[in-house]
Formats: structure tokens, sequence, C-alpha cells
């Protein structure tokens, strides 16, 4: 693999690890940056490659909320915690329920991408949809702020949702099966619609990425073993220097924004994309 190919491959992690996080869409950020900055490499392996690259940003948040996620702790004296073993270490209840509201809100997501997966690529994967996709949840994101300046929100933490909350949430996750919409972007949306605070969607939806994240890629891996036979030598390089790339840019991106909604709202990152959105139309359209 030449020097070329290890810059574009650094570029294409670091625009991973910004952007899976922030609310502008990584495959959509993906997909344009591939037209400048392609890899010398199938379109099977591209295609793959965006999706398994998003494992590197999967650990940045496995480290960054391994205390509030990992369920199992020494024992203590707290109506939190149940299930003794032999080794004097207990599971904590709250924690339990917490990843029970996860998998409920990954179920339709992943019902959807299993069945249809093949069929979304195909009609969706190119960039005049990315680009609608970017303008459509940018104007969402400023009017759903522009709603919510006076308005109270009920659910202040990630522990206080319920599953009906989480199922919700979940299937506005089936809309970002369409590249460009971003995951985050539509999940923090459906979350803020029903009344969840901005700090608590983000959160949730970092939590949700885990088997989200785990479940795609493995369908990926599987697809592109079965349909070519194997990685390449090569291939294995680039996606361990692309995951390792987006997973340290996410640790930085993860703490921007969890500090960055503390003060601010989504307006931003919404003006963003419909920027974005209309310079890729132009683009694309005139190219």
């Amino acid at each position: 693999m030449d020097f070329t190919e290890i810059l574009k491959v650094i570029v294409l992690g670091i625009v991973e690890g910004i952007t899976e996080w922030l609310p502008i869409s990584s495959t959509g950020h993906l997909i344009i940056v591939n037209e400048f900055l392609k890899l010398n490499q199938t379109d099977s392996f591209i295609e793959m490659f965006n999706v398994v690259i998003q494992f590197g940003a999967i650990l940045a948040v496995i480290v960054l909320f391994f205390k509030k996620l990992w369920p199992v702790q020494k024992k203590e004296a707290s109506k939190d915690l149940v299930m003794n073993n032999s080794k004097g270490l207990m599971w904590n209840k709250e924690k339990l329920l917490l990843w029970a509201k996860i998998l409920v809100a990954c179920v339709p997501a992943g019902v959807i991408g299993i069945l249809f997966d093949d069929k979304i690529d195909e009609i969706f994967y190119n960039p005049y949809v990315v680009s609608i996709t970017l303008i459509v949840y940018g104007v969402a994101f400023i009017l759903l702020e522009i709603r919510n300046r006076k308005r109270e929100f009920k659910i202040a933490d990630v522990t206080e949702m319920t599953f009906k909350t989480a199922f919700i949430i979940g299937l506005f996750q089936v809309l970002a099966l369409i590249p460009g919409t971003s995951r985050s972007g539509a999940t923090i949306v459906g979350a803020m619609l029903i009344g969840t605070t901005r700090t608590a969607a983000a959160e949730f939806t970092f939590f949700l990425a885990i088997p989200v994240m785990l479940g795609a890629s493995l369908v990926k891996i599987i697809k592109f073993v079965t349909d070519g036979g194997g990685f390449t030598s090569e291939q294995v390089y680039i996606l361990l220097i692309g995951m390792l790339v987006a997973y340290m840019v996410s640790m930085v991106a993860i703490k921007f924004l969890m500090s960055f909604i503390k003060k601010h709202d989504f307006t931003p990152f919404g003006v963003y994309r419909i920027i974005l959105g209309i310079g890729v139309l132009v683009y694309f359209t005139l190219a």
C-alpha cells in the first residue's frame, strides 16, 4: 500500500470520526469525500469500508461512557444491585434496564436493515439522495429548535426513558438507513420531538450506536466475504488504519458535542447541512 493510499484512509478516518457523532451524516460525507479521494479498491470494498470503519468510532463510545454502561460492579449496599454471585460482583438493575431499552430501540432499524439492505443501497446510495437528505434534515433541525425555545422537556436523563420512548426513537432511526440522513441526526430529532433534552437525546444516540454499528459492520463483512471470497492483506491494513483514526478522532468529537450542546442548540448543524447539501447538489448537477 503506497503512501498516497494511506493518506486517503487517514482522511476518511478523520471524516468518519467527526461526522459519525455530529448530526451531519457520516455516510453522506464519506460518499462525497470518496468522489475526490477514492480508494484504489473495488466498489464493493469501498461500500463495506464506509460502514465497517464505524467500528473504530464505537470503541470511543465504549471507552468514554464505560462507567455509565457497564452493568457489573462490586457489591455495595444499594437498592439497584441485584443477583449476587460468588465473586462479589452484582448486576446494576438500572443499567440492565438501560441496555434493554437500547436493544428495543435497535429492533426497527435492525429488521428493516437486514431485510432490505441491498435494495436500500441500490436505490438511495448516490450523491443526489445525500444532498436532498442533508437539506431536509437541516431544515428539520432549525424548525425543531425554533419550536423548542420555550418548551420544557420531560426527559432529562437516559435513565428516565420508558421502553415506549426508546422504541419510538428506534423508529426514527430507521430513517437513517437512507444515506445523508445521519443516524445521530434522525434519533436526536426523534428524541427531542417526544420531549427529551438535547443532552439525553445525544447520549442515547451514542449508546444506540454500539449494537447498531456492530450489527451493520457484521452484515457488511459477511456480505463482502461471501460475494468476494475474502480480504487481501492491503484491505486489512486499510480497515485497521481507518478504524484507528476514526477511534481517536471520535474521542474528541464526542467530547466536543456534549460540551457544545450544554450551551448551544443544534441550529448551526442545521445551517451547515443545508449549505453542504446545496453545494453537493450543484456540484453533481454540473459535473
